[in-house]
């Protein structure tokens, strides 16, 4: 894929699930991949093994709900690479439950990560974009952002807007000509660590359930996301769903 190749890859939520796998991948391709978690000992164990097979990986401990640690994994890509081609938007949680029980401090959480946090990540590369007229942004919104489920109403509301978010970045970019892509993941049930997340038992049993009957590796999206980023400059695939052939989500 050679419009991978020597590409600067920012990830952030690096640590595992479908962030992991696409760091493997890209850099397999021969991205450049700086990652970004909260865990530091997990980036490492990843960027170590994309060193190990002859790849190239940085690592930095963030908080996506933090200004500064968006751009401070800017930075270091600026450092180590000289410049930044893509960001992968992936971080998010998914602690779902029905409204009637209450679980305020969860909902403020999904605006800190999945809203908050996408739009530090882009405040953070924008300025790069911009000034270079490239540029690719990557966001993991859900199904969950596309139709409503039961349960989902605060963490669907987040990935409803990730999806509108990212559509006025496109359509903005081709306006003003700053040439920046864009590219919206729509999930369905990827086997990652978003259930550990959900702390309301009939909705954990629901889910689990679901996950296990249907659940795919999230290595389907990584796949996905490669494809996106080795289209010709001049081409946008801006909308992916994504799931197993077998869940009618």
């Amino acid at each position: 894929m050679e419009n991978i190749k020597g590409k600067v890859i920012l990830i952030t939520g690096a640590s595992s699930g479908i962030g992991e796998a696409t760091a493997k991948l890209l850099a397999s391709k021969g991205g450049k991949l700086v990652l970004g978690a909260r865990r530091t000992d997990k980036l490492k164990r990843i960027a170590d093994a994309i060193v190990k097979l002859g790849g190239q990986a940085v690592y930095r401990a963030m908080d996506v709900t933090k200004q500064a640690d968006n751009d401070a994994l800017v930075k270091l890509a600026k450092e180590k690479f000289g410049r930044v081609d893509v960001i992968f938007l992936n971080a998010g949680l998914m602690p779902s439950s029905n409204l009637s029980a209450l679980k305020t401090d969860e909902w403020h959480r999904m605006v800190d990560v999945n809203i908050t946090g996408v739009l530090n990540g882009v405040a953070a590369v924008l300025p790069e974009f911009i000034a270079q007229k490239s540029g690719h942004v990557i966001a993991t919104s859900s199904v969950a952002g596309l139709k409503a489920y039961p349960g989902g109403a605060v963490y669907g509301g987040t990935k409803y807007f990730v999806r509108a978010f990212m559509e006025m970045l496109r359509m903005e970019s081709a306006i003003e000509g700053t040439h920046i892509r864009t590219a919206t993941l729509y999930p369905a049930a990827i086997n990652t660590e978003l259930l550990e997340h959900i702390s309301d038992k009939p909705t954990l049993e629901s889910m689990s359930s679901l996950y296990k009957k249907h659940g795919i590796s999230p290595d389907r999206i990584a796949d996905v996301i490669a494809y996106a980023l080795n289209l010709p400059a001049d081409t946008t695939v801006n909308e992916f769903t994504i799931g197993p052939a077998d869940q009618a989500w």
